[in-house]
């Protein structure tokens, strides 16, 4: 059997086999079978979390979301880009007409099989990306977010040649390497904090005799990491949530409305102008969010209607709403979320399916609100500023 792909350790009286993979690869998956099948370890790690295992493991997994609850925890933007991220790896693989993760699966099965424990070795997929999005400013959110709409555009056809290529580097950090150019914090979150903590759970795992399955481009990091001790504690913590952003969405509402108090005292007909510049600003832009992912005209009545209150209120946000009004009046049914997997690998797809566009009237109403506060309170300035 060729040794293409795998690295043999000697850590702490324990041999451990590393197997390098590309995760939409049927190669892969028949070698990380061999490899188990001839080494009869005694515990067989798998690059996954808890999360991505129920993915993998169970077929229905998508039937069980709530997504009131997506909503109510403020989990929309975060599912967002776990789909968006996760239809590049389903385009690929339908393009090669092979299951994503068939690797992984492949190594639970042949643990099961060879009575090797499982360890799921990765770091939960929520830290990491609580841990992405902790790192990028407005500004940097803002252009990942574009960044992700523009990957799902993208429909060019993976060459054999490229194929080979994402043995170097797994198809989500693939999908995420473009990201990575503009936004070089990424790749501490995504790649090198990973190859730690999994390093770590590697090295950890019980019995004398472990193989590891990996995406081949954690592999150099992991052999750089597996010598030294890591504080899994500080891995684990999600970023704490800066207190400027806080204090910034509680200075804007109490200057517009002081602003606009003001004026009322000293020109009524100016502080109307402005309260109707805020209503109109706000509401308009929130509603064309909404009525861009196609909410339901009931959502996007409620977009307007909300926004330029929940704008004066850091503790609303008018995506929630819309979101919560869209859900209800096109509430998702079961083929929804067992389609969920094909329609994210159009942007079409994201549009028709109930579930995506629910995400997407949350996230393009409350992009609307934004953009509809700043000209709104600009306005308002403005009007107070010639009347002074």
């Amino acid at each position: 059997m060729s040794e293409e792909n795998i690295t043999r350790l000697q850590i702490n009286g324990k041999e451990i086999i590393l197997i390098g993979t590309a995760h939409v690869s049927k190669q892969s998956a028949e070698q990380v079978k061999e490899v188990i099948d001839r080494e009869k370890p005694d515990t067989v790690c798998v690059e996954l979390d808890e999360q991505r295992y129920a993915s993998v493991m169970d077929h229905e997994n998508w039937q069980k979301m709530d997504i009131f609850k997506v909503i109510r925890e403020k989990k929309t933007t975060l599912l967002f880009m776990n789909l968006a991220i996760s239809s590049f790896q389903n385009r690929i693989a339908k393009q090669f007409g092979i299951k994503p993760g068939m690797e992984m699966i492949q190594g639970i099965q042949s643990a099961e099989e060879n009575d090797a424990e499982l360890v799921l070795a990765d770091r939960h997929i929520q830290t990491t990306f609580s841990r992405i999005w902790g790192n990028l400013g407005l500004s940097g959110k803002a252009k990942l977010i574009t960044s992700i709409f523009g990957s799902i555009l993208v429909q060019e056809k993976i060459s054999e040649q490229e194929m080979e290529k994402m043995k170097q580097q797994d198809t989500l950090n693939a999908a995420m390497h473009e990201f990575s150019k503009a936004f070089p914090r990424l790749k501490k979150p995504l790649i090198d904090e990973r190859d730690q903590f999994l390093a770590q759970k590697i090295k950890d795992a019980p019995g004398e005799k472990i193989v590891a399955v990996l995406g081949a481009a954690h592999v150099p990091g992991i052999l750089e990491e597996i010598n030294h001790e890591q504080d899994m504690d500080k891995l684990m913590e999600t970023p704490p949530k800066s207190k400027l952003p806080k204090i910034i969405g509680w200075m804007i509402p109490i200057l517009i409305i002081s602003v606009i108090a003001y004026t009322f005292m000293n020109n009524p007909s100016a502080g109307l102008e402005q309260t109707i510049s805020w209503l109109l600003w706000n509401g308009s832009f929130s509603a064309i969010g909404a009525a861009i992912a196609l909410g339901h005209p009931l959502t996007v009545i409620t977009a307007f209607v909300i926004a330029p209150l929940s704008s004066l209120n850091p503790l609303m946000a008018a995506g929630w709403f819309a979101g919560f009004v869209q859900a209800y009046m096109r509430r998702p049914k079961v083929g929804d979320l067992e389609m969920i997997s094909d329609d994210v690998q159009t942007m079409k797809g994201f549009w028709q399916n109930k579930v995506t566009r629910i995400l997407l009237v949350v996230i393009l109403t409350n992009i609307g609100s934004t953009i509809g506060t700043m000209i709104g309170g600009a306005d308002v300035l403005r009007v107070f500023f010639e009347n002074l």
